[in-house]
């Protein structure tokens, strides 16, 4: 009779999980300052509208100023994903791929051109090239490059297959890499 009573308590737990994980709201779409900013609009009365408005631009200025909050345009969020291109960082740059007002969908980063501010052969003889903003590249085939790379080459990167890229120095035959930093 325990087991049995132990089981149904098991169970109503689980019941009570299951409800409660359906019952609680999803996530909002846009962050809670934001909304309450957009929901000033709907005040008809002028100087309630310009009162929360008001209180609502200096709560969205505060949370940016201590990082609570990060507000970024188009541009910003196209430069953050050529400066992360080539790591992995599994779905990291998902809550950018909002689809635009117009339609559009957000833009994909295939390829990059960087400049080498450095390069280096490992042990193993592949090319280490680091780039003018910090970005570590390695070669991983044995593919040779006849012009070996210098500061100031133009490095060309576009994705392959299997999570690699393809590298190219200077217009050369592409080799195959992986970023490291």
């Amino acid at each position: 009779m325990r087991a049995n009573t132990k089981i149904m308590a098991l169970a109503a737990a689980g019941a009570l999980l299951a409800g409660t994980a359906q019952a609680a709201a999803p996530a909002p779409a846009r962050a809670d300052l934001l909304q309450k900013l957009s929901a000033c609009r709907s005040l008809t009365e002028d100087g309630a509208r310009l009162a929360c408005f008001d209180e609502a631009t200096a709560a969205l200025d505060a949370a940016e100023k201590k990082g609570d909050l990060v507000v970024m345009d188009r541009g910003q969020i196209r430069e953050a994903k050529r400066q992360a291109f080539g790591l992995e960082l599994g779905g990291a740059f998902k809550i950018f791929d909002r689809a635009s007002a117009d339609g559009g969908k957000s833009e994909e980063i295939d390829e990059v051109t960087l400049t080498v501010a450095r390069a280096s052969r490992d042990r193993e003889g592949h090319w280490v090239l680091t780039a003018t903003d910090g970005q570590v590249w390695r070669q991983i085939d044995g593919e040779r490059v006849n012009e070996a790379p210098k500061q100031g080459s133009k490095m060309e990167i576009r994705k392959a297959s299997l999570g690699s890229f393809f590298l190219k120095v200077d217009g050369q035959r592409a080799i195959r890499a992986r970023r490291e930093q």
